[in-house]
């Protein structure tokens, strides 16, 4: 290698060296800050290439992602005085990137726990103590950590540097010496309001089955007394006929009578009645 390729090589070499101490690159996911002898000079540097003065500028870049806090296990009391065991997360990111430096110590994510845990652990004691053991398991979980997520939000940006974005209630169980007694009590409290319901569904369907039958036996004599009236009717207009039929030929009509009578009493073979042969009834027999 003759001197001048030498010289070409050292030259890029030291190229790269000042290239190395005056530019850095900041990534999409990145939030930073631009020091200058230990101040920040530059605070929320944007992604891409940056320059800096070597030996007297610092860059300090952090993940600017979503980053989840692991919240140690924590005992509550409600609002009737009864502890629960509760299991939470925080879900947090950089908002202001130069208070986010200043007021970790340069940017130590333990002292992010170690800030924003108690005020966390404040909240959900204040949240937890407003509302009853229904209520936080149940009914107002959604609500209950909205409202903490905006109050510790405002309090975190102002102090930390950082956006609360969720907060959320993993797990939330009785503690063991008291489980058992509690689970007894709300089985029992269930079992009561079902033997209300049974027993309010027992006199509805009383009831409805009274006012069925009532309006059956309505129904009923309606078409009773309906039947009857027809059948006057009906009998008075068959009379009505027999009378007229009579009028016009007592004898046939005597003689039909007669004949019918006659059919009727000898319907069948064990038929028997007794009568003497000098009565009326035999008078259309006698005759020729």
């Amino acid at each position: 290698m003759n001197n001048r390729s030498m010289t070409v090589l050292v030259g890029l070499a030291l190229v790269a060296l000042i290239l190395s101490g005056i530019i850095f690159t900041v990534k999409e996911s990145e939030r930073g800050v631009l020091l200058k002898f230990g101040e920040v000079v530059r605070d929320d540097l944007k992604p891409g290439i940056q320059f800096k003065w070597p030996f007297i500028n610092e860059p300090r870049l952090f993940d600017g992602r979503i980053r989840v806090l692991e919240m140690r296990q924590e005992e509550y009391l409600t609002q009737e005085k009864k502890r629960l065991v509760v299991d939470s997360y925080v879900m947090w990111r950089i908002e202001d990137v130069k208070q986010f430096y200043i007021a970790t110590g340069g940017g130590n994510e333990s002292r992010v726990q170690m800030l924003l845990a108690p005020r966390v652990n404040e909240g959900l004691r204040n949240q937890f103590g407003e509302r009853t053991v229904y209520e936080v398991v149940a009914g107002e979980r959604e609500e209950l950590v909205a409202e903490l997520s905006e109050t510790i939000d405002s309090k975190a940006q102002e102090g930390l540097g950082i956006d609360v974005v969720e907060i959320r209630v993993k797990r939330i169980e009785l503690p063991p010496s008291v489980s058992g007694s509690v689970y007894d009590r709300m089985r029992a409290e269930r079992e009561r309001e079902a033997r209300s319901h049974r027993a309010r569904g027992n006199e509805l369907a009383e009831g409805i089955r009274a006012a069925a039958d009532r309006e059956r036996t309505e129904i009923v004599a309606d078409a009773y007394r309906q039947a009857e009236e027809l059948r006057g009717a009906g009998d008075a207009e068959a009379a009505a006929i027999y009378a007229e039929a009579y009028e016009k030929d007592p004898e046939f009509f005597g003689f039909y009578r007669s004949m019918e009578a006659y059919r009727n009493v000898f319907r069948s073979k064990d038929d028997l009645i007794l009568l003497q042969p000098q009565g009326e009834f035999f008078e259309y027999m006698k005759k020729q």
